[in-house]
């Protein structure tokens, strides 16, 4: 009996705090399925954005791997250039052009000269007769001009060089930036 009595108020009041609860329960419900739809949406949405950075970074690195190949082909080239030219400035100041026509270091200079587009033909006629030994005997080793000509290339093949690793370092920079903006 006591029960009857007690438990009565207490099953109203709950059920009426219920009642007041339903529609605000109904609409957290539809809140939060809103919130799901949306977040599949982003998830979609990001997926694709995934796939497309993805896509770039392979993208600039293979292009990347190109550059780079490029760039190690001419510094090597330019390297070994460099190194005849100075070896020849050397050789030349120190009197000694007999025995530098012998090196191989001659042999990639004769072929530098042939292939230099910006060397004057009357300079390149210069150099590839001294280079093959046939200059006339008027030539005199301590003349400078040789020296000169050579000295005037082997600075504009560094320039021309410092250019390039310049260009390269920057590539390699921006390679950087944008694989770390594509992974972020």
């Amino acid at each position: 009996m006591c029960y009857c009595k007690n438990s009565g108020g207490d099953l109203g009041k709950s059920i009426g705090d219920a009642d007041t609860k339903i529609p605000q329960l109904g609409a957290d419900i539809q809140e939060a399925e809103a919130k799901q739809a949306q977040l599949k949406e982003d998830l979609k949405q990001h997926q694709v954005d995934r796939s497309a950075a993805k896509e770039a970074v392979a993208s600039a690195s293979a292009l990347r791997n190109k550059e780079a190949a490029a760039y190690a082909k001419e510094e090597n080239e330019a390297s070994a250039n460099i190194a005849a030219v100075n070896g020849a400035v050397t050789a030349l100041s120190k009197g000694m052009a007999g025995g530098f026509l012998q090196t191989r270091a001659a042999n990639t200079l004769l072929h530098l000269v042939g292939e230099k587009q910006d060397v004057d033909d009357e300079d390149r006629q210069m150099l590839k007769a001294f280079l093959q030994g046939t200059q006339s005997t008027e030539y005199a080793p301590s003349s400078g001009q040789i020296t000169g000509i050579l000295k005037t290339m082997g600075d504009e093949m560094t320039k021309s060089f410092n250019e390039a690793k310049a260009a390269e370092d920057a590539a390699i920079s921006s390679f950087d930036e944008l694989v770390a903006a594509k992974t972020k």
